[in-house]
């Protein structure tokens, strides 16, 4: 891993209903408008748009660790992840609690912002791991 000083990366919360994304350059970390999710290939659409328009170098994507549905939430946010146009470095960040926390910073779940909130707190998480190492 690399220092996150001046790279610009996408984070994606894969939910069932909304992919909730985040954008960082440097330090500053934003939430961004999250894809409502009609079909998977619909979402793999705009997603990769997002990370074209937004230049990524590396792709963040949140997964549940732990939990008896652990394998198969790994394996459909894979198989999500290999349906994106993205060429640079994907990393998988430990999303645990990221709801949670999502949740104390934001009121209304139903308006989608509550998933690129999540997004946003695996991003920092993922930077924060990365700028120690």
């Amino acid at each position: 891993m690399t220092s996150t000083k001046k790279i610009k990366i996408i984070a994606l919360d894969i939910g069932l209903k909304r992919i909730g994304m985040a954008f960082s350059y440097g330090e500053v970390v934003l939430p961004l408008t999250p894809i409502l999710r009609k079909n998977r290939n619909q979402a793999a659409r705009d997603v990769s748009e997002a990370i074209r328009q937004r230049e990524a170098e590396i792709l963040v994507v949140g997964v549940p660790l732990g939990g008896a549905s652990e394998d198969e939430m790994k394996r459909r946010i894979s198989h999500f992840v290999s349906l994106l146009e993205f060429d640079g470095e994907i990393f998988y960040q430990d999303e645990a609690l990221s709801s949670f926390e999502a949740s104390e910073l934001t009121k209304d779940e139903r308006d989608g912002k509550f998933d690129s909130v999540a997004a946003m707190i695996i991003l920092k998480r993922y930077i924060n791991k990365t700028n120690k190492a």
